[in-house]
């Protein structure tokens, strides 16, 4: 018990302390924690969103380093390039500024902007030493997303540029493409920003825009041509070349206008279609809906005739031809080429009346056969050009060829036909041809000869006459004159002087050096001339016979 006591006499007395206070040791920690919270909060809630866009290529684009860019401002980044499973694209992983998830819908664009040279001019320039980046054009009318396809062919006209958009249809696309430029007056007004295959895949269907205030000029008369290339023209007024810009013969082009003499109309309408004419002439001509087609037989040669050849009446244009094709018929054992024209009757004005007797189908029927029976309708082939060589179809009446009765063939009415002018001709020729080939040469140059003997004879003994007049009838003469002289003398005394100054002057007259006298030797002279040129004459027709149809054959030249 004593040591027990001791022991609790010698134990210490416990200390008894108060709560505990905070450190500043931990003011450190919980501060870094909070700013680190926070930036992570801040990083987190400025995050913008991660998209992905994939293209074929991804040529100038580099990850961490390209940007994407709205109107050369930056606005993200791209952050990874890789392939998709089948290795066919290219997937591009970028991240966007905070703010801009609302104009990621389906309608937004992206292209890669770089150098490119497209409808005359030049774009992207600026890349050549900045690189390549990936520009966006947003729109927020669609539904969101975040994956996009990118384009390959940077669009013309971005989203909110004022003006309007029309669509054309046409056979071909030509020389035109992405970017051409859209004419009014000569002065551009737009570009093409697109094309493709229309819905039934016959047609091109070609898109284009038009800036504001111009497109306010295109309005539902307006119609729309191909400008592309040059538009040269040869008529009565000589030649005539129109193009629209040096662009438009490289890159090609459209013009729009209203035709003359048509009102303008009604504004159109945005995405409003239109036909594309293949040249300005075109716009001119009337559209006509309603046409009767009626069927050519033609047994000759119909080189130069094409489809869309004019069909005219009198030198208008009344129709066109619509085909023509070549047709064996075996019981005729022939062949011929049936031709089909349609005629509009709507290019005919009528006076004097207001029925054009072509509204319906009988009534054009009638016509056409009155036409033909009785005023004596034909159809002939005609040259309508001598340069090209192309040919036309010409009606014409004739009331003095033979009577023919209005047939008709797979269910068309056959307007009967004539030769044209130029197989006439041939067919002529041909005639005159075969009546020469029947005309007895040999006997006639035969005949000929004998004919040219006997009057070389002739000539020869009209030359020896000639000669002896020549030789004897002027001394005899002289003589004459001596001895009248002499009757002259004796009877001076008793006729008187005025006789005898007359006697005189008939001397001088009929001398040997009067001008009777040499005019009588150079007639004798001339025909001495012209019987040597009827010997040459009878010279040549003796060995050449043929040149008095073929003339004279010219000498062949000496081999050397």
């Amino acid at each position: 018990m004593t040591d027990l006591n001791q022991a609790a006499r010698h134990a210490a007395t416990a200390e008894t302390r108060g709560k505990r206070t905070f450190s500043i040791v931990w003011v450190v920690p919980i501060v870094a924690l909070l700013i680190g919270g926070w930036l992570a909060y801040k990083a987190i809630s400025e995050k913008g969103p991660t998209i992905t866009i994939t293209f074929v290529s991804a040529e100038g684009l580099e990850a961490g380093k390209t940007k994407i860019k709205y109107r050369d401002v930056e606005v993200g980044e791209i952050e990874r390039i890789t392939l998709n499973e089948d290795i066919s694209r290219v997937v591009v992983i970028a991240k966007l500024v905070k703010g801009s998830e609302k104009y990621l819908t389906d309608k937004s664009r992206f292209w890669v902007v770089r150098a490119r040279i497209r409808g005359g001019s030049v774009s992207g320039l600026g890349t050549v030493l900045s690189g390549a980046y990936i520009a966006i054009d947003p729109d927020k009318t669609g539904k969101l997303t975040r994956t996009f396809t990118g384009l390959e062919v940077p669009p013309v006209v971005t989203l909110g540029q004022p003006g309007r958009h029309f669509r054309l249809s046409t056979d071909n696309l030509g020389s035109l493409d992405i970017g051409a430029p859209i004419y009014y007056r000569q002065i551009q007004v737009g570009q093409v920003v697109g094309y493709g295959f229309g819905a039934d895949g016959r047609e091109v269907d070609i898109q284009l825009f038009v800036e504001a205030p111009y497109h306010a000029w295109v309005t539902e008369n307006t119609r729309f041509w191909n400008a592309s290339g040059i538009d040269v023209s040869l008529n009565a007024q000589g030649l005539k070349v129109n193009t629209q810009s040096m662009v438009s013969i490289f890159s090609g082009g459209i013009a729009f206008d209203v035709p003359h003499g048509t009102q303008p109309g009604k504004e159109a309408a945005d995405n409003a279609v239109f036909r594309l004419y293949p040249d300005r002439a075109s716009i001119q001509e009337k559209i006509y809906t309603v046409r009767r087609s009626w069927m050519l037989l033609f047994d000759q040669s119909v080189r130069g005739l094409s489809v869309g050849a004019p069909v005219e009446l009198h030198g208008i244009q009344v129709g066109k031809v619509v085909s023509l094709d070549l047709e064996y018929d075996a019981a005729m054992k022939d062949f011929y080429v049936p031709v089909i024209i349609a005629i509009e009757p709507e290019r005919i004005r009528v006076s004097n009346g207001t029925d054009p007797k072509l509204s319906s189908d009988e009534k054009a029927e009638a016509l056409l056969k009155w036409l033909v029976e009785e005023r004596g309708l034909r159809a002939q082939l005609k040259t309508g050009s001598l340069l090209t060589g192309q040919l036309m179809v010409n009606l014409e009446f004739h009331p003095a060829a033979a009577k023919e009765k209005l047939a008709h063939r797979d269910g068309y009415p056959l307007v009967p036909t004539m030769p044209g002018s130029l197989e006439q001709l041939q067919e002529s020729l041909t005639k005159i041809t075969s009546r020469l080939e029947k005309v007895p040469f040999d006997e006639l140059s035969a005949d000929l000869r004998l004919v040219l003997q006997e009057a070389r004879t002739t000539l020869q003994k009209i030359g020896g006459f000639a000669g002896t007049l020549s030789s004897e009838t002027a001394p005899e003469m002289q003589a004459t004159l001596v001895e009248l002289q002499q009757t002259l003398e004796t009877l001076q005394g008793t006729v008187g002087v005025e006789l005898q100054k007359t006697l005189v002057e008939l001397q001088k007259s009929v001398g040997q050096d009067s001008p009777l006298n040499y005019n009588a030797q150079k007639t004798l002279e001339e025909l001495s001339l012209t019987l040597r040129s009827l010997r040459e004459l009878t010279s040549t027709l003796e060995q050449q016979p043929q040149s008095i149809v073929f003339g004279k054959e010219k000498e062949k030249e000496t081999r050397e």
